[in-house]
C-alpha cells in the first residue's frame, strides 16, 4: 500500500549525514519526533518525499535515497545540519488536517521572492510549465511537504501566504531566493485530468 500524508510538519529535523554514491544516496536524519515509533520499512516524508526507513539509532533515521528521487526532486541540495521538514504517514485514523499528499514529487520549484506583511508573509515560488494547470487559485499545493493554499497564481509562478506558525515552524521561514523546493501539485486534479482525457471534444 502506498503511503500517505497530510503536509502538517510534525517537526523539522535536521541533516545528520548524506552519503553520496555514484546511483543513490544514504541520508541520515535526526528527528526525535517522528522517529519515536519508527521501525524498519516505515515511511517518513524529507521535505515532502517518502523516504522508506532502513535504520533507526538514537533519535536518528537512515534511508536510502535513489538516482530518480535525487534527480527529481530537490534532496541533491541538502547537506550536514540543513533542517528538513518531516512527517510520518498518515493513520486511517488519524485527522486529514491538510490536504492529501503522497510523498511523490513532481517537480522542482524556484523561490522567487518573499514579501513580508504584518505578521505574515507571502512567497512567490516559480514552476515548471508542466504543473502550471494543476495550481489553481484556492487550491492546495504541498512545498517541501507543507500543505498550503495557493493565494494567487501568474504566468509561471504562484504565491502562498506563509502564517508565524509555518515560518516558525518549517524550513519555509528560513527559504531564500533562490532556493530549490520540493512540488507536489493535488493529486485529485491529477486523476480528474486523467479521466476526461481524450473524452472532451
Amino acid at each position: 500500500m502506498t503511503a500517505m500524508f497530510t503536509g502538517i510538519v510534525e517537526e523539522m529535523g535536521e541533516v545528520v549525514t548524506l552519503d553520496r554514491r555514484a546511483e543513490s544516496a544514504r541520508l541520515t536524519v535526526s528527528g526525535p519526533t517522528v522517529t519515536a515509533d519508527a521501525v524498519h520499512g516505515a515511511s517518513i516524508a524529507v521535505n515532502g518525499v517518502c523516504l522508506t526507513v532502513v535504520d533507526t539509532a538514537h533519535g536518528s533515521f537512515t534511508v536510502d535515497v535513489m538516482r530518480e528521487t535525487l534527480d527529481r526532486s530537490a534532496l541533491a541540495d541538502l547537506s550536514a545540519g540543513g533542517p528538513v521538514n518531516l512527517e510520518r504517514a498518515v493513520r486511517a485514523s488519524d485527522r486529514l488536517g491538510g490536504h492529501i499528499v503522497q510523498g511523490h514529487i513532481d517537480g522542482v520549484g524556484t523561490v522567487l521572492s518573499r514579501t513580508p506583511g504584518d505578521r505574515w508573509e507571502v512567497v512567490r515560488i516559480g514552476l515548471p510549465d508542466n504543473l502550471a494547470r494543476y495550481v489553481v487559485v484556492k487550491g492546495s499545493v504541498a512545498v517541501d511537504g507543507v500543505s498550503l493554499t495557493v493565494s494567487d497564481v501568474g504566468d509561471g509562478w504562484f504565491e502562498v501566504s506563509l502564517i508565524p506558525t509555518t515560518l516558525s515552524s518549517t524550513t519555509l521561514g528560513r527559504r531564500v531566493v533562490g532556493d530549490r523546493v520540493n512540488l507536489e501539485v493535488d493529486v485529485i486534479a491529477k486523476y480528474v485530468e486523467r479521466l476526461l482525457d481524450g473524452r472532451v471534444a
